[in-house]
């Protein structure tokens, strides 16, 4: 297939695309963003697609992976970042109050100030880890094993919480 001829019987499937992903997201926004991931797909890899084949088929087939890898990739984040929830509801916190209140500087000083208290051991990751900082490069900088990062991260979050229980939400 020629690339005109491609490109124009990609966009005739616009319309059952754009409903095929509004009925696997469930949301416009999103079913926008899956018809436009696929479109690129769709394009970055033509030269794979075999002319006797099923346009229609080879393209939902794309929507359908990719939307499944985005789910995966979803669940994923949300077990590697899920114990330190409460603990950004805190940071969010303070940034959702006004930086130039009373209130905002205490909680911040205080709140700096439980963190300062964590033994070393217990303190660099966690603070490494808010920073941005994945658990893979932690373990590396800090020379331990990821699940003792992990453990370590999770143990300074518990102690926080169970300290700054009035700034949770």
């Amino acid at each position: 297939m020629y690339s005109s001829s491609f490109n124009y019987n990609l966009i005739k499937l616009q319309g059952s695309l754009e409903r095929f992903a509004l009925s696997l997201t469930a949301n416009q926004d999103e079913a926008r963003d899956l018809l436009q991931e696929t479109f690129l797909k769709a394009l970055s890899y033509k030269d794979k697609f075999k002319e006797e084949t099923n346009l229609k088929a080879w393209t939902f087939t794309i929507m359908r992976n990719t939307f499944i890898n985005r789910y995966r990739k979803s669940l994923k984040r949300k077990v590697t970042n899920g114990p330190d929830d409460q603990m950004l509801n805190v940071i969010n916190f303070l940034k959702e109050t006004d930086p130039e209140t009373p209130h905002h500087n205490l909680a911040y000083d205080e709140i700096i100030k439980y963190i300062d208290r964590l033994d070393d051991e217990f303190r660099i990751p966690f603070k490494m880890h808010t920073s941005g900082y994945k658990y893979r490069e932690i373990a590396d900088a800090l020379d331990l094993k990821i699940g003792t990062v992990k453990s370590r991260i999770f143990f300074a979050r518990k102690k926080l919480m169970a300290t700054l229980k009035d700034y949770r939400r």
